[in-house]
């Protein structure tokens, strides 16, 4: 997939979702609109409910919006079939979760290289790339180990390491410090903030967590479906 340089990464427009129908429809979105500029790292906070997961999976493809428009990386997202969609997501779009995500019998290295043999790259290409995001996350030492010889936080390290692996453009994260302890949680949150600028990624990050809300450069507010700078 060829790359498409845009000073907007991402540009969400009136957008609207709404689960189930009649008196108990659920409306997560009510006309969501905001922009997202590489280099940038916007926080998402809300209570839980108020449809940050939602918003975040509409951003990152994985959702349809019911109405209303979504742009990331140059491209209209209702205008593509699932085989661009999936290549957008792999090529152009990288996902943190709380939940790390990792594969146990993997080594870290090995985990980061997972995207790289999925695009097919070629071996010295990959571990180049792999060696190189290790460094980036602070674990080149740790290259060997597997998951479960890791603490939480260098787990995340790992897995913010391996969606990075690609070289996307747009970084999506939901409570990526959710399972750790606040000084982790806020090393993490400072990792991400430094990949931001080194990488020249957009990325909106989901949290629940007020003292992290700093890092950001803009952070927003969902509530009842709506969102406003905070």
């Amino acid at each position: 997939m060829s790359q498409v340089v845009t000073e907007t990464m991402v540009r969400v427009q009136d957008v609207h979702k709404t689960y189930g129908s009649g008196p108990a429809a659920v409306h997560a979105l009510r006309g969501v609109s905001f922009e997202l500029r590489p280099g940038e790292l916007v926080a998402l906070k809300g209570r839980s409910g108020s449809g940050k997961t939602t918003l975040l999976n509409i951003v990152g493809g994985l959702d349809a919006p019911d109405r209303g428009s979504l742009t990331v990386d140059g491209r209209e997202l209702s205008g593509l079939g699932e085989q661009s969609l999936l290549e957008l997501r792999r090529d152009r779009i990288g996902f943190v979760f709380q939940s790390f995500g990792l594969i146990p019998i993997l080594t870290a290295a090995e985990n980061v290289g997972v995207p790289l043999r999925l695009r097919r790259a070629a071996v010295r290409e990959r571990e180049e790339r792999v060696e190189l995001l290790l460094a980036l996350v602070g674990l080149a030492d740790h290259a060997e180990q597997r998951p479960g010889e890791l603490s939480g936080g260098q787990q995340q390290r790992v897995a913010i390491a391996r969606a990075l692996a690609n070289s996307p453009a747009l970084l999506i994260a939901d409570e990526p410090t959710a399972q750790l302890d606040a000084e982790t949680g806020h090393a993490v949150m400072e990792l991400l903030r430094a990949v931001v600028v080194s990488e020249n990624v957009a990325a909106l990050v989901a949290t629940h967590d007020t003292t992290l809300l700093d890092l950001a450069d803009r952070v927003l507010e969902l509530g009842d479906g709506e969102l406003r700078e905070a």
